[in-house]
């Protein structure tokens, strides 16, 4: 951070004398917030709290891969990640991001200023954010967006559930005029050293189509749809077949080893085929205002799970007779709609809007078999699907009141509002969970179905009310307070509130600060959830585990408890200088307790638990149980930074920006496992190492981005160079096998060249980690064998150097 502050200071030293930049030009220079405040004269440098906007061209020169908004995000923001996941079940098809980070579900996510749905799904098997119901990113489309506002601060007394990390506030585009057409391809190129190969992979297409129109003198309608076509990318080394696989390393008539030396696996990402739509509108009624914004995505994916060997009890020889690897496919179906009325009443600003999001994940298998059921099973299935809906509705009253005692009038909002939201399941086909005839594994290989036992619809009503003022008390200092109080049908009442202040000593020197305390209730699919999957168990067999929700008979019998919210203290402190000749600079620093963090229990296997649970309603055939609790307690502590520097060059502008971060998340308690638990395992432990590795080391703790960046008319360009910091990997094989690696450092560099020919035509060139770099080889105890050699979270990826051209046309 320091050598980078140099260097910027470095430049704005040299370009001071002659900028042409005046303080006033600078200020003005910085947006308007709307996200963190309800005052509506707010920059992102005056804030009470720390916001950091990227606009879409910021996002477009990220590189995404796809158009993926969570990548875009990852790439230009300091403080948030959006790891890859691979062979992870679910995970493979909805991914999740993380904030400063905590819990993807940690952070709210709003679309011009509306709560999002989150997904329907919860990832159970992914390594970040397992157990989470997160929104996803990717079914917004980056077309739509025209900035991205991050609050980092604890909003809960401003915002209700969920925003215990921060906000972030997606800004749809509201251009009444223009219309064009973007088409990007690309694909990675790239050696990769496992193999001693060169590939080229992941060939990717989007297409682009977007306009607007005005609709009276101050309405306007804008639109766009978007496709996607994505190919598969594969990093799986050479298969040296697992030993327990083999009935005699010295035997060379072992049909298993026929497999040796081939890729039989896949670590990459999907194939994708995704197609969406968008709209954004304001229609002005004389005194009032009507406004509708919403987003509809669907998306295919075919995701990869773990090889099966011709001889194996999961494989049916006389169906594959040399073995075969499940490819896991979901089909994600998402929309959002949002409608409402501005206007004006007894001198208050009346904002009434509702919000309805939906989101239905189905997923399924090909190229599987369920062994029990011999040569007559199906090879593909529907295994099973999970729904979401919410609808959100909400009035806000506004004004601003002038009081004598204070240097400004006080902004006054005050809000009730009401969010119903619904979770269900559906079982899957018959054949994907039942028992066979045959003394082999049940359940379809690489996606079991969801029983009758698994099926669950959880209601849940919530009721708010908040309000929330803000004021220059004086002429040096400003002021922010809010509270809300909310009231679920499931899990009581909550009160928060929140209090945050800015300081201005200097013309250029503000000093803020804020403390709140925020919470989180439980999804509804958290507590609705249920699912069959394939897991580690001793010595390294596969077993059967299933995750139950906390009502099951099983997991009452394992002692169970209802879950209730996480609730969170959030503190933080920081100063913001300038702007002055170009020059910004803002630092933060944080403190989070988090007390009852809802997380999944380790799996708890073995005889004993058979026998405890087999004669029990959803208990036959599963031979590892695991379930979610309020076990944990833990403390982030960070601290935060953001250079920026920009100057007038030629007929254009150039621009640095340095963002840093750095976070340490630590358990402070873990609850004692229920005595039923200790009854079949004496030194259970509720929350296993793997767990505990997720929320403390398994995500880098630091990052640093520095971007420059210059355009003008004609010409214009980004290079950004990125570091991550070390991460540590854990892993429970079952045995008492824990095998840990820590991945070092990761450096990636980025750049886009832009070329504009006349009015309306653009070409684009790039590239993603240009120098094609990859994480660490994993260790032998980690490689599963050979054939997973890098670790899929991270920040860089596994899939190397990626390349691509865009162009736009404007009509």
């Amino acid at each position: 951070m320091i050598q980078g502050l140099w260097v910027l200071g470095g430049l704005w030293s040299a370009h001071a004398q002659d900028s042409s930049d005046s303080p006033e030009e600078d200020e003005a220079s910085f947006e308007l917030i709307v996200t963190g405040t309800r005052a509506t004269n707010r920059t992102s440098l005056d804030a009470s709290a720390p916001v950091d906007v990227f606009d879409v061209a910021e996002l477009r020169a990220s590189g995404a891969v796809g158009n993926e908004v969570g990548q875009a995000l990852a790439v230009v923001a300091p403080s948030f990640f959006f790891p890859r996941q691979s062979n992870s079940g679910t995970s493979d098809h909805v991914r999740a991001g993380q904030l400063r980070g905590l819990s993807p579900d940690q952070v709210l996510v709003l679309v011009n200023g509306r709560r999002r749905h989150t997904s329907a799904v919860v990832n159970s098997e992914t390594k970040i954010g397992r157990g989470t119901a997160a929104v996803d990113f990717n079914t917004i489309p980056l077309g739509a967006i025209k900035r991205i506002e991050v609050l980092r601060d604890g909003a809960g007394a401003q915002y209700g559930s969920d925003a215990i990390a921060g906000v972030i506030n997606l800004i749809l585009d509201d251009d009444p005029e223009s219309s064009l057409v973007t088409l990007t391809a690309g694909a990675h190129a790239t050696f990769e050293g496992a193999i001693d190969q060169t590939l080229v992979d992941g060939e990717t297409t989007t297409l682009e189509a977007e306009t607007g129109f005005r609709v009276g003198e101050d309405g306007f309608v804008r639109l766009g749809i978007e496709g996607l076509l994505r190919q598969e990318t594969n990093r799986a080394g050479f298969d040296q077949v697992p030993f327990f696989y083999l009935d005699d390393k010295l035997a060379t008539d072992d049909p298993n080893l026929s497999a040796q030396g081939r890729r039989n696996y896949f670590e990459g990402d999907p194939r994708t085929r995704g197609l969406s739509g968008w709209f954004n509108s304001e229609i002005d009624l004389g005194r009032s205002t009507l406004y509708a914004f919403g987003t509809l995505a669907g998306r295919r994916t075919l995701g990869a799970t773990f090889f099966r060997y011709p001889r194996d009890s999961r494989n049916v020889p006389e169906v594959y007779p040399n073995g075969f690897l499940p490819l896991s496919r979901g089909n994600n179906l998402d929309g959002s709609i949002s409608v409402g009325v501005r206007t004006p009443i007894s001198g208050w600003d009346l904002d009434v809007g509702a919000t309805w999001g939906h989101n239905t994940f189905s997923y399924g298998v090909i190229n599987s078999i369920n062994a029990s059921l011999g040569a007559q099973s199906p090879t593909e299935f529907d295994s099973g699907s999970y729904t979401l809906n919410q609808i959100n509705l909400d009035a806000t009253l506004q004004r601003n009141v002038p009081v004598n005692a204070f240097y400004d009038a006080v902004s006054v909002a005050l809000g009730v509002g009401s969010r119903q939201e619904r979770f269900g399941s559906a079982q899957g086909q018959p054949a994907s969970f039942r028992a066979g005839p045959e003394d082999a594994a049940i359940g379809a290989q690489g996606a079991v179905g969801l029983s009758p036992d698994d099926v669950r619809n959880v209601n849940r009503g919530v009721y708010f009310a908040f309000a929330d003022l803000s004021s220059r008390i004086a002429k040096p200092w400003f002021l922010d307070v809010a509270g809300r109080y909310e009231l679920y049908s499931d899990v009581g009442s909550t009160l928060t509130g929140k209090a945050a202040t800015v300081l201005q000593p200097l013309d250029q020197l503000r000093i803020r600060g804020s403390i709140s305390n925020s919470f989180r209730a439980p999804a509804v699919a958290q507590i609705g959830f249920a699912d069959r999957s394939i897991n580690f168990g001793e010595d390294r067999a596969l077993i059967l585990t299933r995750t139950t929700p906390v009502d099951d008979p099983v997991a009452q019998a394992l002692g169970a408890q209802d879950l209730g919210p996480e609730r969170a203290l959030d503190i933080s402190a920081g100063l913001t200088v300038g702007p002055f000749e170009g020059l910004s600079l803002t630092v933060d620093a944080f403190r989070i307790v988090v007390n009852d963090r809802i997380t999944l229990s380790e799996r708890i296997f073995g005889k004993g638990l058979v026998d405890a649970i087999g004669g029990l309603p959803g208990g036959a055939n599963v031979e590892s149980v695991r379930f979610f609790t309020n076990a944990v307690d833990t403390q982030t502590l960070g601290i935060e930074g953001v250079v920026g520097w920009r100057r007038l060059l030629g007929d254009g502008e150039l621009q640095a920006d340095l963002g840093v971060s750095f976070f340490d998340t630590t358990i402070q308690a873990i609850d004692q496992a229920p005595q039923q638990l200790r009854d079949i395992q004496d030194d259970f432990e509720l929350v296993g190492v793997e767990e505990r590795n997720t929320i403390e080391t398994a995500a880098p703790n630091n990052k640093q981005v520095l971007t420059v960046s210059y355009d003008a008319p004609k010409l214009g360009g980004t290079v950004r160079a990125s570091r991550f910091g070390a991460a540590t990997r854990v892993f429970n094989f079952g045995g008492g096998f824990e095998p840990e690696q820590t991945y070092g450092d990761e450096f990636q560099v980025d750049a886009e060249f832009r070329i504009t020919s006349g009015e309306n035509l653009q070409f684009a060139v790039g590239g993603t980690n240009l120098f094609d770099e990859y994480p660490d080889l994993s260790s032998a105890d980690i490689n599963f064998f050979g054939n997973l050699p890098y670790d899929v979270l991270s920040p860089i990826g596994v899939n190397g150097r990626y390349l691509y051209l865009r162009t736009t046309v404007t009509l």
